[in-house]
């Protein structure tokens, strides 16, 4: 019996027939899929040399004109927004880091998911017709906590970071296991966008080790990377930086013609890079904020292209240090300095993601370099300033600390690092409280142990601040024993120099008490991750507000977003001194000294009700305030 196919009978003959042609469609369509895949691979034959004083791609001449963008410095959900904004900036070329200290928070726990997922980065680059050189470390500096590498390095007290110690290379080789592997299918060679790799970073401002390089470079090769290799550092490190096999490019902000004919004296006929165009600067907690006009900017980088160079511009977006991973900078000054929140940088694209008079300076600049018309600009995302919304309940510290992991007792001091926690990798980010018993007053001297910054409590009344300024501080005669309790905040470790072995946090040696050591702490770790805010939140121990709260302790407010979210900015007039927690998302510190007044708060985070949770060290209005433009302080020229 002939079936309708379709509504419409067909005979035995016509069956075949379909059947017949379905077959050949299905054939056609996977040779074409088939062929289409090869002529991908055919166009990616040769990929990026450096064989002559110009770079060649696919044997023809090509100049990188490239931006730093790092994935993990902005939400997810802007990734396409950046990198739209940067090929209709003109640049053809996108480069990022890989911060191990993000993607192994503990030693053999790896992480390449959400904000993380680095091959859905480079996926997208790729979808945008954007090349990719990879910076893969295991040091990067970008001012990040301890330039990338994980503190639980630090819990070998004979290790050696940038070595060849062992201690550091098996710490290598595993994290390089990992990476390299989902690296290796998006090399040009295999299709992908990555057309150079680079080997470790700036190592000639470290040099430490002759063998380190070498080291590095070989980790990378014998894990299946095939493209162009690099080194980049500044000119003075490039006496040292380099290793056999790579090509050596320079990092600057002022263009010396004399850097640049030692680049060329050390590499004859071969391509000039600038890895590291210097378009801003970072900025430190109690300094100001740098700015490097856009007059100033323009014709350096004009003289660069017509010195027939290649250029990458750190940064060309630089984002937020979310968090508690802001680096510290320490060279030539007696005390480490703390990196600011904002990674604004002064960049060409803005910390929100706006034009500045930098970017179309750029745009018309590198126009000259296409023969196509730049794609049209994308739109801006627009900005609001919420209302102000006013903090409900508090929460002590001494009240939160239930909240914590087990407290650690210990006869003497231990630093964060090598604290009993994170399943033994100790304690990484925040502050550990440090409790004993004292019998007597006195004068406390921290005798320069304290890493970075400590408030210091009797019976939980606040006494004052140890740091690296204030080392010596009274403590008031009282009856019987009492509680003395140090609140020792990491404020960030040094990314950049040679003390990155020196970087332990917390109490690193003995406090004295009247020239007598303190003994028998508890010692809690307060490294404030989202477990335990969503512990914190969903206590019922929060307090009224009409009830007066002490310090350190969190406030909890609710954020109502009506309409159209967008992005804001966070501002603490009548704060002090601490973090800021949004729908369990740690949008980084707040400090009243400055230089920035304000925090980054993309609306991707954001949903129709919010939770908003703020960790103040020691004073609030019982205000938080929304501003649609961010402040960075007061103004200063680099020099």
């Amino acid at each position: 019996m002939e079936r309708p196919v379709c509504g419409v009978r067909l005979s035995l003959k016509q069956r075949y027939f379909l059947l017949i042609c379905v077959a050949a469609a299905v054939i056609v369509a996977y040779q074409f899929t088939r062929s289409s895949s090869e002529v991908r691979k055919m166009n990616h034959v040769e990929g990026l040399r450096a064989n002559s004083s110009q770079f060649t791609l696919e044997g023809a001449p090509f100049r990188i004109l490239g931006g730093s963008i790092h994935y993990f410095r902005v939400p997810r959900a802007y990734w396409e927004d950046r990198l739209l904004k940067m090929k209709a900036c003109g640049l053809n070329t996108l480069t990022t880091y890989v911060p191990w200290n993000l993607h192994e928070p503990e030693r053999g726990v790896f992480r390449f998911d959400d904000e993380l997922d680095l091959e859905a980065y480079l996926r997208l680059a790729a979808s945008l017709g954007l090349w990719v050189i990879l910076r893969p470390g295991p040091y990067i500096c970008a001012e990040w906590d301890l330039g990338g590498l994980p503190s639980w390095l630090l819990r070998d007290q004979n290790m050696r970071l940038r070595t060849t110690y062992s201690g550091f290379t098996d710490a290598v080789n595993s994290f390089f296991d990992q990476l390299i592997k989902k690296v290796v299918p998006h090399q040009y060679s295999n299709g992908g966008p990555i057309i150079a790799v680079q080997v470790e970073n700036e190592y000639g401002s470290y040099a430490k080790d002759e063998d380190y390089m070498p080291f590095i470079k070989e980790a990378l090769l014998l894990r299946g990377i095939t493209e162009l290799l690099l080194t980049s550092d500044n000119k003075d490190g490039l006496k040292l930086g380099g290793v056999k096999g790579a090509l050596e490019t320079i990092n600057f902000q002022k263009l010396n013609p004399g850097d640049i004919k030692y680049l060329e004296e050390i590499q004859p006929q071969k391509p000039k890079m600038v890895m590291e165009y210097w378009s801003g600067w970072f900025d430190l907690w109690g300094g100001l904020h740098h700015v490097y006009s856009a007059e100033d900017m323009t014709p350096v980088v004009t003289e660069i292209l017509k010195q027939d160079m290649s250029i990458n511009l750190y940064m060309f977006h630089g984002g937020t240090n979310f968090g508690f991973m802001s680096g510290a900078f320490a060279v030539g000054i007696p005390a480490p300095k703390p990196m600011v929140t904002s990674y604004d940088y002064d960049a060409p694209l803005s910390e929100d993601g706006d034009y500045t008079t930098k970017y179309h300076n750029l745009r018309s600049l590198f126009s000259h370099y296409h023969t196509q018309p730049l794609p049209g600009l994308p739109p801006i995302q627009k900005k609001r300033a919420y209302q102000p919304v006013i903090v409900q309940h508090h929460l002590s510290l001494w009240d939160s600390l239930q909240f914590t992991d087990k407290p650690f007792k210990s006869e003497r001091p231990v630093n964060m690092e090598n604290l009993p926690v994170n399943n033994n990798n100790g304690q990484s980010y925040g502050y550990t409280l440090y409790e004993t018993a004292i019998t007597s007053g006195g004068l406390l001297n921290s005798q320069n142990n304290i890493r970075d910054r400590a408030l210091v409590f009797v019976n939980r009344q606040y006494v004052g601040i140890l740091d690296y300024k204030v080392q010596e501080l009274p403590v008031a005669d009282g009856k019987g024993s009492r509680t003395l309790s140090l609140l020792v905040e990491n404020c960030g470790r040094v990314n950049y120099g040679k003390t990155l072995d020196e970087q332990r946090k917390g109490l690193v040696g003995d406090i004295l008490l009247n020239k007598h050591p303190l003994r028998d702490f508890i010692i809690y770790s307060l490294d404030m991750k989202p477990d335990f805010i969503n512990r914190l939140e969903r206590s019922g121990h929060w307090l009224p507000m009409r009830q007066k709260p002490s310090f350190p302790g969190f406030f909890q407010a609710r954020l109502s977003v009506r309409g159209p979210r967008k992005d804001t900015f966070i501002t603490f007039p009548g704060w002090g001194k601490g973090a800021v927690f949004i729908n369990n998302k740690n949008l980084g510190r707040y400090w009243s000294i400055g230089p920035q007044q304000t925090l980054y708060l993309p609306n991707a985070w954001l949903y129709r009700d919010n939770q908003v949770i703020v960790f103040e060290e020691q004073e609030t209005d019982g205000k938080i305030t929304f501003v649609s433009k961010p402040d960075y302080g007061m103004n200063v020229d680099v020099q």
